[in-house]
């Protein structure tokens, strides 16, 4: 089997330089991971990029409803994260974290048989992936996702490509 990420655990030993007296304080960040899970990595990738960008009460509170098997899975993960950052990252209240990155990758493919009738078979795939979560201390920002652009904006961008464009060996002026 995969043995998962490895260089994701690792961002959590960081040591970073003092701060000045007069920086702001930074914000904890806490890594998180799962390996190995039982389950398909494109469904999960809706589930965590679904989940970016939300406070970690809310996201529990979200996947708690939601339908997918997958979902359950992603809020162990985010349980087991907020207690790890309480007790060994020094984040003082729980609830005041949220989900700064949240990625699904690919792990292990079991390939197998499955028998059909007339002494025929089919190939199946038994596919497993990793999810790893970044929790940040803090509020989170109101747009985690850029909002799309209106029609005037849309309208400005076209015009401006329109006015960049130059003719290739044509006259400078």
């Amino acid at each position: 089997m995969n043995p998962g990420p490895t260089k994701w655990p690792k961002y959590n030993q960081v040591v970073w330089e003092p701060q000045k007296p007069d920086e702001p304080r930074r914000p904890a960040e806490i890594f998180h991971h799962r390996a190995n899970i039982k389950y398909s990595p494109k469904k999960l990738w809706y589930i965590a990029s679904w989940i970016r960008g939300m406070s970690i009460d809310e996201a529990i509170k979200q996947l708690s409803f939601h339908p997918q098997v997958g979902s359950h899975t992603v809020k162990e993960i985010l349980l087991e994260a907020q207690d790890l950052a309480v007790k060994n990252h020094g984040v003082e209240y729980k609830s005041n974290l949220w989900i700064a990155e949240s990625l699904a990758g690919r792990s292990s493919y079991i390939k197998g048989l499955r028998r059909h009738g007339r002494a025929r078979y089919g190939m199946v795939e038994y596919k497993y992936c990793h999810y790893m979560v970044k929790l940040q201390e803090g509020s989170p920002p109101e747009h985690y996702y850029p909002p799309p652009p209106n029609h005037w904006q849309m309208m400005e961008e076209y015009l401006a490509n329109w006015r960049r464009r130059t003719v290739l060996n044509g006259l400078k002026s």
